[in-house]
């Protein structure tokens, strides 16, 4: 499968807001973005005054950047969420929070969503007692999310025991357990990127 290869911070750079894409580092001295704030590129430009389709279409790119998706996978939870009764932004954005990488990022069990798809991908993770290794995999209301115990014992989570994570009202973890449980849907105020998604919205409807 397709995967974006290069220096995640240039993503930052590119949408002028964090996206959280390097953990600890996003919010430190050395972030990219409080450093250099310009465009990346050889012959880095201003930010010039953008129309309404490029304001719509770098709202998009933010959004789908900070999840770390292709368009196709982004296209998708659009189209999913399209289908579905409610407000179809803030049902593509549950769609997202809902992601089992998400939620592991979430847990603190990942420094970043990147770090929590490896995770997932590296079999450390069980919902419901059982291993998932999907990193889109839907998590439901009432799902429990673990570490295997074997992998528990690795220096991978060894400082998530001690770290106070602060997760949102839609989850419970128990650190000494590292277990996390889903105890409501996301809603719209539980998300802290600052999104406007009526921007994407308008950017796929036409």
């Amino acid at each position: 499968m397709a995967k974006y290869i290069n220096a995640d911070c240039r993503l930052c750079r590119r949408e002028g807001t964090k996206l959280f894409l390097k953990g600890e580092r996003c919010t430190s001295k050395k972030c990219a973005l409080d450093r250099r704030a310009g465009v990346p590129g050889v012959h880095p430009t201003t930010r010039k005054k953008a129309s309404e389709y490029a304001i719509q279409l770098r709202e998009k790119q933010k959004v789908k950047r900070a999840y770390g998706l292709l368009e196709k996978q982004f296209r998708g939870y659009y189209e999913e969420a399209a289908r579905q009764r409610g407000k179809t932004g803030e049902t593509m954005l549950s769609l997202l929070e809902r992601r089992l990488d998400n939620v592991v990022y979430r847990l603190g069990l990942g420094a970043s969503r990147d770090q929590a798809r490896q995770i997932v991908n590296h079999t450390h993770i069980l919902v419901n007692g059982k291993m998932v290794n999907i990193p889109s995999y839907q998590i439901k209301v009432g799902d429990v999310i673990s570490v295997k115990e074997k992998s528990a014992k690795s220096e991978l989570f060894a400082g998530v025991k001690e770290a106070r994570v602060i997760v949102p009202k839609w989850l419970e973890f128990e650190p000494s357990k590292l277990t996390g449980k889903v105890t409501a849907l996301p809603a719209r105020e539980d998300i802290d990127l600052t999104i406007a998604e009526n921007l994407i919205i308008e950017f796929y409807s036409k």
